[in-house]
């Protein structure tokens, strides 16, 4: 039998958010209009929403992900009209399409309602100081403390 843990609210937060972002992907209501994408994709797409014209370099920074998954993942992207890519060399830039757009609006859509209803109890303000602390933390673990402003995937 493990030994219990002692009050730790950093792991404790961690363990929430990994969690919590687990739930919300289960009951996110499959739409017809979504494109589906892989947990790298979303990764990806989530960098180029907030970044449009990016360059893949600037992306694989930004996640955390090898320059290959990130190749495959722009590929795939491109290939399910998420995203174009403009340029050539180590000058292209990566741009949302409007289906990504749209794809984004529809999903920012049911998460609201999802945590509209779960959350209908707590007072907005306390969920826009969450939402200002996790940008923040966002931010941190980027290595840009600078607002990064956008749309999240």
């Amino acid at each position: 039998m493990p030994l219990p843990q002692p009050p730790d609210p950093y792991a404790d937060l961690a363990d929430l958010v990994l969690n919590v972002a687990r739930l919300i992907r289960l009951r996110t209501p499959a739409e017809p209009d979504v494109v589906p994408l892989t947990a790298t994709e979303r990764q990806v797409m989530r960098i180029v929403d907030l970044h449009p014209g990016c360059a893949p370099s600037r992306i694989a920074e930004r996640t955390g992900l090898q320059r290959t998954n990130v190749s495959t993942a722009l590929r795939g992207l491109e290939a399910k009209g998420m995203l174009t890519r403009a340029g050539q060399g180590r000058t292209v830039t990566v741009h949302p399409t409007e289906l990504a757009r749209t794809n984004l609006e529809v999903l920012r859509g049911a998460w609201s309602e999802l945590l509209a209803d779960l959350l209908d109890d707590i007072d907005p303000g306390t969920i826009t100081r969450c939402n200002r602390t996790l940008a923040h933390l966002e931010r941190r673990f980027a290595g840009d403390d600078r607002h990064l402003g956008g749309s999240a995937t």
